[in-house]
């Protein structure tokens, strides 16, 4: 099941994607279906579990008010997650990449923040700042938390998961590079879209075997396998909740391969009027132009 988070005439709500049409959700017939009346936000969704995400699986379009895909503005799944983490150098190939680079191989699981502030939708611009030269970008695959949890198990650490998005996280290097936590420069407003779709996780039964493709201008900058992560979904669940409690519409970006601008000789950073797609075998793809900030 593929979920969204759409605008249609200046309002924003969820829907059920289903072929090349949009069902709204918060227009639902309540005669035919007893768990109608769903909120218009996805996190709020998520919070009322398993029960209304399967009611919505039996939803159809006959019968219901339904938007054609051109006629709505997608936007991130997932607007206001209350944390949006990440983990850094997580594919064997980036890791030799960075290595070159002389940048020291971590000996555990490295993870930032991304500021939630920073969600764009998938087709949205992404802004250049105006205090550096140096964007890059990273695609990687973005698991969606469904359940509160806390010390969760690798055995069961999939199970708290709603399903899977796209995200790239694009990252300021210079403002990354001058700060030991990264945060500040992966939080730059824009630099997280997300999208386009939430896909529910009984359509990716192996997160760990998608194929992951992005270009810039058409050229393939990164290409590889969710198979090259170091620490594997299950690994990450279980090693954040060892720390704090994830909750439904928690964000994890899992790491990107090699490819990136900073890991070119000589780097080929993102430059005003650059389009950068980022393709995940059954998620779809996002797809963000480059445009200067306007200070």
């Amino acid at each position: 099941m593929k979920l969204v988070t759409f605008t249609q005439d200046g309002v924003t709500r969820i829907g059920k994607l289903v072929d090349d049409r949009v069902i709204d959700l918060s227009a639902v017939n309540s005669a035919t279906h007893a768990a109608a009346a769903f909120p218009t936000d996805m996190v709020a969704l998520l919070n009322r579990g398993e029960s209304a995400l399967s009611a919505i699986k039996a939803i159809g379009l006959e019968g219901n008010l339904s938007f054609d895909l051109n006629d709505v503005k997608l936007e991130a799944p997932v607007q206001r997650p209350e944390k949006f983490l990440a983990i850094g150098m997580n594919y064997r190939d980036h890791v030799e990449e960075a290595a070159r680079k002389g940048i020291k191989t971590p000996d555990t699981q490295i993870w930032f923040n991304k500021q939630p502030s920073c969600v764009t939708g998938p087709y949205d611009p992404v802004y250049n700042p105006v205090i550096s030269n140096m964007l890059d970008y990273e695609i990687e695959l973005c698991v969606v938390i469904g359940k509160k949890c806390r010390h969760v198990t690798e055995e069961d650490a999939l199970s708290v998961v709603a399903g899977y998005t796209i995200t790239n996280d694009f990252s300021v290097r210079d403002v990354q590079w001058a700060s030991p936590t990264w945060m500040l420069g992966k939080s730059f407003d824009s630099h997280g879209p997300l999208g386009p779709c939430l896909v529910t996780a009984d359509e990716v039964p192996d997160p760990q075997s998608l194929q992951m493709l992005l270009t810039v201008n058409g050229e393939i900058r990164q290409e590889n396998s969710t198979s090259l992560m170091v620490y594997g979904i299950r690994q990450q669940i279980a090693h954040l909740t060892k720390i704090m409690t994830l909750k439904p519409g928690d964000l994890i970006a899992t790491g990107t391969p090699m490819g990136v601008a900073a890991g070119m000789d000589p780097p080929k950073y993102l430059k005003d009027g650059d389009l950068v797609r980022s393709e995940i075998e059954k998620l779809g793809f996002i797809e963000n132009l480059i445009v200067p900030e306007h200070q």
